[in-house]
């Protein structure tokens, strides 16, 4: 079966990709009550905080379950600005130009770019074992959720400003009930990570991480194989996934039978003093 891009399919991606996002806040309403996280449905627009400087802080699905109105916008940036952060929408191109060109107008500019792939799990998977390496689920006890969490947060060891960052948002995703999360060993030692999440029939995979010196093994293939299958025994129908446009988790991706769906913007509204 084909899998054909419209704006139905669209809304089912966008609500998924939200919904893990409110379960991420959930968590930290739970684990990091000073942070006063908190999600908020603005008709079908999931708006997230979870701290001013989060790259969690923002919105999901703006324009696609109804008219981005200046009203609902209203609500949104009032919503992050009582909180003291700017205002982030990530936008599928399916939410329409008028959606864009009323940011352009309320002052908004484009802040990165994110390519959103999919794919059907009605055909075989391609797994390819790399050699030495092996990938499972993790299990539940404290230990390996913190093996999980160390080698999620060295796979960006190249980036120490973002250490502590990266530690609060994976051991948020260790605690969140949509999430599976997946480890690759090689001889014992925890060289990659990669995280899957459930959402009525739609799997997210996301989480990606490897360390540095085991770049370039085929880790982050196995892992994606890995949570394929779990998916699809689960019951998911489809996977989607979100890479930066060009990147090497989007050639992984495309490897694995994903195609892409669109290319998202992420728009922002500057905090305005007072």
């Amino acid at each position: 079966m084909a899998l054909f891009m419209d704006q139905g399919l669209a809304q089912r991606l966008e609500r998924a990709e939200g919904a893990v996002g409110a379960g991420f806040v959930e968590v930290r309403r739970r684990i990091a009550p000073q942070l006063g996280a908190e999600w908020r449905d603005f008709g079908g627009t999931y708006a997230m905080f979870d701290g001013a400087g989060s790259p969690m802080t923002q919105t999901f699905g703006l324009g696609m379950f109804g008219p981005a109105t200046p009203e609902q916008l209203d609500e949104i940036e009032r919503f992050f600005g009582e909180r003291g952060a700017a205002t982030d929408h990530e936008v599928s191109p399916l939410a329409g130009v008028e959606t864009f060109a009323r940011l352009v107008d309320r002052g908004y500019q484009p802040l990165e770019l994110s390519t959103v792939l999919a794919r059907l799990l009605d055909g075989p998977l391609d797994v390819r074992p790399a050699a030495g390496l092996h990938a499972r689920a993790c299990g539940e006890d404290e230990r390996e959720r913190e093996r999980w969490v160390a080698a999620s947060v060295a796979g960006w060891a190249e980036l120490p400003e973002l250490a502590g960052e990266m530690e609060a948002i994976a051991r948020a995703a260790s605690q969140n009930p949509l999430m599976v999360n997946f480890l690759v060993e090689d001889a014992g030692e925890v060289i990659a990570t990669g995280a899957l999440a459930i959402y009525e029939g739609v799997a997210l995979l996301a989480g990606a991480s490897t360390i540095p010196a085991k770049r370039g093994l085929g880790a982050q293939g196995l892992l994606l194989a890995a949570r394929l299958d779990e998916a699809r025994r689960r019951g998911c129908e489809l996977a989607m996934m979100v890479a930066a446009p060009g990147s090497t988790s989007q050639r992984n991706a495309e490897r694995r039978g994903f195609h892409i769906a669109y290319t998202r913007t992420k728009w922002r509204l500057p905090r305005r003093a007072g």
